[in-house]
């Protein structure tokens, strides 16, 4: 499993408050929550976001509230993986719950530059900054939270399982 794309880079404490501003949380619609996703910390990001692209972040990603919001807005966006120096513990589990595929890579995250090219390997943890050549190492994902992730969630896997 990989994912490859340009970089939307993000400092630390990005609290789900800016991923999806609560003014936006009477819709359950993706749609709707992805046309709203990050527009308080990065007005363009909708406008320039494109399928497969990647999130880079600093230390405490997805702090604040517990809304499983934030990363469906993420992913409904066309994100296709996230990476950070550490995540809120709640955003965490609520992204694999949803299938939205997220790293901790302190290394990657402090280097990485908004714009860079980026390629993940989700087998063996490796990212590589495909813009200046360097590669990082992150956990790699162990095959049941993979299944969760291509299942789109963790309720799809259950699901293929039955």
């Amino acid at each position: 499993m990989q994912a490859q794309g340009k970089v939307h880079k993000y400092g630390d404490n990005v609290d789900t408050d800016v991923i999806i501003p609560a003014r936006y949380l009477n819709t359950s619609s993706h749609a709707e929550l992805a046309a709203h996703c990050m527009e308080d910390i990065d007005a363009d990001f909708v406008k320039t976001v494109k399928d497969g692209e990647i999130m880079v972040a600093g230390k405490n990603f997805g702090c604040g509230s517990s809304r499983e919001h934030a990363p469906i807005a993420i992913k409904a966006s066309g994100i296709s993986c996230v990476i950070a120096s550490t995540f809120a513990r709640i955003f965490y589990r609520n992204a694999l719950n949803i299938g939205l595929a997220i790293l901790e890579c302190d290394e990657a995250a402090n280097d990485i530059q908004d714009g860079d090219e980026v390629k993940v390997d989700f087998d063996t943890g490796v990212i590589t900054n495909v813009t200046t050549g360097k590669t990082y190492q992150a956990q790699p994902f162990p095959p049941f939270i993979q299944n969760i992730i291509t299942s789109g969630g963790l309720l799809n896997s259950i699901k293929d399982r039955l």
